[in-house]
């Protein structure tokens, strides 16, 4: 077969696998797992603040 398509007997299987794995991932629903931190969520004093703010606040005396 490889011979008659012109290609290598690897390129044929690579072909063959990547097919396999796309058909067995099509019915599985992809699912975010839970990455929560423990704490009391965002302090009251950063409730207005931009993104840059929480991230320097957060990278302080880190050397960020």
């Amino acid at each position: 077969m490889a011979r008659q398509e012109g290609t290598t007997m690897k390129a044929l299987i690579e072909q063959g696998l990547r097919r396999l794995i796309s058909e067995r991932k099509r019915g599985q629903q992809f699912h975010l797992r839970k990455a929560t931190f423990k704490g009391q969520g965002l302090q009251a004093h950063l409730a207005g603040a931009s993104w840059e703010q929480v991230r320097e606040l957060s990278y302080e005396g880190r050397g960020g």
